[in-house]
């Protein structure tokens, strides 16, 4: 019997995952599709029972708006949301805006994925000659980080995710967890992955082979000193989830008509 259970999803579709491009710290609202994700990750929370206290966000809109419109959906929008920057997708840097599939084309599958996916590889850091430099290093959000904007990053692998979200884990969501809340992390797909990686002990290899589809969510069960009593769940549908995964994971391919 699970002492403690944890509700986390990556956001659902954005307009950049819509173009397979490295959206990151750039903020964009859901698509079309990522709003019914996110509205049928709703509805299949509630018909499982879900009830949540504590609704935990990055402060970019994707994320925020996934978790609006789950709780819409749950009839539970009084549910209070806390948001932070250190939840926040990886800062992919240079890469910021890139379509991956063209990236694989110019600089193969293998390095695209060593870039989207290995724990500890940092792309080339964004510079203020790049496009969204002005965009990302401005926006007032982040003036209201625990950080100075000068100490926050430039690019990151997801090794540095996991060491700016862990003083979070450890000391917001943890304590909250452990006094018996059902908390929903609406995060982003290597925000999660880096969690994963920490609650479940996975290995700095295998890590690159977790794929979390969009509008997704992931249920963790745990004891009662917070050791997960089995590997993570996808709820919903299993034929379609794996589906979705492919897909995530065709992204940093060569499309079929350019090889």
């Amino acid at each position: 019997m699970a002492k403690y259970k944890l509700v986390i999803l990556r956001h659902g579709e954005g307009a950049w995952n819509k173009e397979n491009r490295f959206c990151s710290w750039v903020d964009q609202k859901l698509s079309s599709d990522g709003i019914k994700e996110a509205k049928n990750c709703g509805k299949h929370l509630k018909a499982l029972g879900f009830e949540f206290d504590l609704v935990f966000t990055s402060v970019l809109s994707r994320s925020i708006q996934t978790a609006w419109l789950i709780l819409e959906e749950m009839g539970q929008e009084w549910v209070p949301i806390q948001s932070s920057w250190r939840l926040n997708e990886r800062h992919y840097g240079a890469l910021i805006g890139l379509n991956r599939a063209e990236m694989a084309l110019n600089h193969g599958e293998e390095q695209v994925k060593i870039w989207r996916r290995s724990y500890d590889v940092t792309p080339p850091p964004i510079t203020e000659s790049h496009p969204y430099y002005e965009e990302i290093c401005n926006d007032r959000r982040y003036k209201c980080t625990d950080v100075s904007q000068d100490n926050l990053p430039k690019a990151e692998s997801l090794k540095d995710v996991l060491d700016r979200l862990l003083p979070y884990w450890n000391e917001k969501i943890v304590p909250e967890l452990k006094s018996g809340k059902m908390i929903l992390i609406s995060a982003h797909g290597n925000s999660s992955r880096a969690l994963l990686k920490h609650v479940e002990g996975i290995s700095d290899e295998d890590i690159m082979n977790v794929t979390l589809p969009t509008g997704v969510p992931v249920l963790l069960e745990f004891d009662e000193n917070l050791h997960p009593l089995g590997p993570h769940q996808f709820l919903g549908d299993q034929e379609a989830i794996q589906a979705a995964i492919k897909k995530v994971e065709d992204q940093g391919k060569v499309k079929s008509t350019e090889k």
